[in-house]
């Protein structure tokens, strides 16, 4: 199972560079300047715009660093329906491809979604903290690239196509920073503790996994008695769904990896 990348809008949005995939059935992935292969992606973010294209439907999500440019096929479609009522600005999750096309010679990266949910800012800053983690290691894997102690075959691909320098590296570092520093600090009260769902539905789904793995109905019923909401539980199962934290063995019904 393929895992779907994290990454910021900042560096997202300075794409220009496709590779193709496996073979002709396969999707080819986006490449960023800084070595993320995406196809499958997973963000976050606040839902600043939503604007209908004839049978398209185009709306952006803004994090920190910028913002991601989204296309739903077909406005009427119930994913669109869903999006367009969602209350302007919202924090929002998405998962979804990615894509990049060319528009009066420009190179245009876009998010086609696969599911949109409505989440809380604890939730989008927990994935700032994770993605700026994620971006950090290939920063440092495209450092080695530089130095010419890093022999990946990929991120060797990137360097040369993007000409990469030491100076933009610290460039993309500082928009991490910047990023972080927009995080809320963690209070230490057990009401915060327990508003965060991540860890604890994790566990659960670990030690209550059966042959068939937990019911997604019985982890909403846990997380109700905690006061949990269910966007919430609905979320964060599928943040470690596209993580490889855990997978669906069957409709309904999640399991560990």
């Amino acid at each position: 199972m393929e895992g779907a990348v994290r990454l910021f809008a900042g560096e997202f949005s300075q794409s220009t560079l496709t590779v193709p995939g496996e073979d002709e059935k396969s999707v080819a992935w986006v490449v960023t300047p800084f070595s993320a292969y995406c196809r499958q992606v997973f963000l976050a973010g606040a839902l600043v715009e939503v604007q209908e294209q004839g049978d398209m439907l185009s709306f952006r999500v803004a994090d920190p660093t910028g913002g991601f440019d989204l296309v739903c096929g077909g406005k009427n479609t119930p994913l669109a329906e869903s999006i367009h009522k969602i209350p302007l600005p919202s924090f929002v999750s998405v998962s979804g491809r990615a894509q990049l096309y060319r528009r009066e010679g420009k190179a245009v990266p876009t998010i086609r979604p696969d599911q949109v949910h409505v989440i809380d800012r604890l939730i989008r800053d927990q994935w700032v903290i994770t993605t700026a983690n994620s971006t950090l290691a290939r920063l440092e894997l495209v450092h080695c690239a530089l130095k010419g102690t890093c022999t990946d075959s990929r991120i060797l691909q990137v360097c040369s196509y993007y000409s990469l320098t030491v100076k933009e590296l610290g460039e993309l570092a500082a928009m991490v920073a910047g990023a972080l520093s927009g995080v809320r600090p963690s209070q230490e009260t057990d009401d915060a503790k327990q508003a965060d769902p991540r860890e604890m539905i994790r566990e659960y789904i670990r030690t209550a996994s059966g042959p068939r793995g937990v019911a997604v109905e019985e982890i909403l019923e846990m997380a109700a008695m905690r006061a949990i909401s269910k966007e919430a539980v609905l979320t964060t199962i599928e943040s470690l769904i596209v993580e490889d934290e855990c997978y669906q063995p069957q409709k309904g019904y999640v399991k560990p990896l």
